[in-house]
């Protein structure tokens, strides 16, 4: 077995069946914090802003007592639509990227906007942008990545997502070739990408330069073609169980874990199971697994 020493391994609120700030369908934040430790796991992401502590001393005092860090904060993004946002969006990442650095994190998780609402499938927008969106777009994902790296010392990772606008093989790699890779890395989460239909081994392999981040995550190929099939939009599909539990699904982990240590730098893979909304008994278990299955791959 190889042992994966550039990968460093976390998990995240989402494997809780986190989505929200507030919700009481959700296992309470020091619930989260005890179970992700036990689990074994030493790094995890901030999930939505207002889910943990936004006090930077309250949740380093939480953190440390468990023996938990902090590896990423996560915004969303709707950059498509220009310099008219710049103000919404920046005062929403400015919070999180504070918060993240005073945790210590290196990056900033950027996801684009729904084009559907991800629980009621209403359509917002089109699902596929103009030339001047793109544009947009682009220039000021580049803008983001420059002002969080300056402010705050973060990496922008930005994270191809289902139901957005970098979502397949074609999109994700019409962004990276249209963006500054000096300024501009990718978050390869390998469940939403195979729900794209994208194949992150080779992802890895053509632009492993632009791998900043990885979330790890698989889906079951059978619910996925009745996803499919019925045009369901993304919620919905969690809700079915699309995204299951390794090793049960696509794409296979070992490969995608053996293509990134090949690059010889440091990533974090951190787990990231969508199960909203879920039992509260039902992460930690899962977690348990998730966490000796990925041991067994040397990680």
């Amino acid at each position: 077995m190889t042992t994966l020493s550039r990968i460093r391994i976390g998990s995240a609120p989402d494997s809780w069946g986190v989505w929200f700030p507030e919700d009481p369908a959700q296992v309470p934040w020091r619930r989260f914090l005890d179970e992700v430790a036990d689990c074994g796991y030493e790094w995890i992401e901030l999930g939505p802003y207002g889910y943990l502590p936004s006090d930077p001393a309250v949740l380093t005092a939480e953190t440390e007592r468990r023996g938990l860090k902090v590896s990423a904060g996560t915004v969303f993004t709707g950059l498509h639509h220009g310099p008219s946002v710049w103000e919404k969006t920046w005062a929403h990442v400015a919070d999180n990227a504070a918060l993240a650095q005073a945790m210590g994190a290196g990056h900033l998780v950027v996801i684009p906007a729904f084009w559907r609402d991800d629980k009621t499938g209403e359509v917002l927008e089109d699902r596929t942008l103009t030339p001047e969106q793109w544009r947009q777009l682009t220039r000021q994902t580049e803008r983001l990545a420059y002002e969080v790296r300056e402010q705050y010392g973060l990496r922008v990772v930005v994270h191809p997502h289902a139901d957005t606008h970098i979502d397949d093989e074609e999109n994700v790699t019409r962004f990276l070739d249209a963006t500054d890779s000096a300024l501009v890395s990718l978050c390869l989460d390998t469940g939403h990408y195979a729900y794209c239909g994208g194949d992150s081994v080779k992802l890895i392999e053509t632009y492993g330069e632009r791998i900043g981040y990885l979330h790890l995550k698989q889906v079951d190929p059978a619910v996925l073609a009745e996803v499919r099939a019925q045009e369901m939009p993304f919620g919905p599909a969690v809700a079915r169980g699309v995204m299951c539990e390794p090793p049960t699904g696509v794409p296979a982990i070992e490969p995608v874990l053996a293509a990134a240590q090949k690059l010889g730098v440091d990533l974090f893979a951190i787990v990231e199971q969508d199960m909203y909304p879920c039992p509260p008994d039902q992460p930690l278990p899962i977690a348990r697994r998730t966490r000796s299955f990925l041991r067994s791959c040397g990680a």
